[in-house]
């Protein structure tokens, strides 16, 4: 076998990669719509110490100068002084938009799922939710490690693209789905390299099949065939090897997993043409 052990660092550079990906969507556009002009006051306006557009315009220039601290405070103010004002409601997404740009994503999840509970029909709730999905995606960690922010970033993720199918956010979450999915499936993959490497086949195999039925779309699904050519192979199993490996050859024929697993197989069989006999194997294999 010529492919090394070093998938497993693939799989955590795929990992940082996919942390690279650009940040948020830009907020400004978002503070452009709500308009920072101010509005007209009403009478219990004039018994708070402040104005609230005061108030929030000064919150406003204080997150723009990243002094997130002092905004969030601000913030918070504007929630207090005038609570039944159209700019608290703006300030209470923002609390949660301030905690994600100080990297305080679990307060970031907090702050959005208390907006969506008060304001669910909010026209600014598609962006709480999105707000939740980023902030969870912002903590995936390497596939060594625990995985459970991971699934809940797909969960929101999908959360969002479900609710909100032609928004911005929903085009975002949807490249972002896909680059969360292959993590799972690495993870998946560096478990089960782990169980191949002590001689523990049976359990290599059902995780290797994992990746096959739940994460087809993935670029770990070549690696995950040849595995399993290699794990029927080492328990004698030739036909099941060899069928994973044809499904392997007619799928990805130039992937230098393919040339392996024919390596190892012996070339004792060719690739099939048919897409029938393809799908009977992989049938087979599950």
């Amino acid at each position: 076998m010529t492919m090394a052990w070093n998938s497993a660092r693939d799989d955590r550079d795929k990992c940082l990669g996919a942390r690279r990906v650009n940040r948020i969507l830009p907020l400004l556009a978002l503070i452009i719509g709500w308009g920072l002009a101010g509005c007209a006051s009403t009478p219990k306006d004039t018994y708070v110490e402040k104005p609230v557009e005061e108030l929030y315009n000064s919150a406003i220039d204080t997150m723009l100068d990243r002094n997130y601290v002092d905004a969030l405070k601000q913030f918070e103010e504007v929630e207090r002084q005038h609570p039944y004002s159209v700019w608290a409601t703006k300030a209470q997404l923002m609390e949660a938009y301030v905690n994600y740009e100080a990297n305080k994503y679990d307060e970031a999840v907090s702050a959005a799922d208390r907006f969506i509970q008060l304001h669910p029909g909010n026209r600014d709730t598609a962006y709480a939710y999105y707000i939740k999905a980023i902030s969870y995606y912002e903590q995936i960690t390497d596939v060594e490690r625990d995985q459970r922010n991971t699934e809940r970033a797909l969960t929101a993720l999908q959360d969002v693209v479900n609710r909100y199918p032609d928004t911005q956010y929903a085009r975002d979450a949807r490249l972002k789905i896909d680059l969360t999915r292959d993590h799972l499936a690495g993870k998946e993959m560096e478990i089960g390299r782990y169980y191949q490497r002590r001689n523990d086949y049976l359990a290599a195999i059902n995780r290797y099949k994992q990746v096959l039925s739940e994460y087809q779309t993935t670029t770990h699904v070549p690696e995950a065939l040849a595995r399993l050519t290699e794990c029927y192979l080492a328990l004698g199993v030739v036909d099941e090897a060899k069928a994973s490996a044809a499904v392997l050859g007619y799928n990805f024929p130039n992937s230098d997993w393919y040339k392996d697993s024919y390596a190892l197989i012996g070339g004792t069989y060719e690739a099939p043409d048919q897409p029938g006999w393809v799908g009977r194997i992989v049938n087979s294999i599950f």
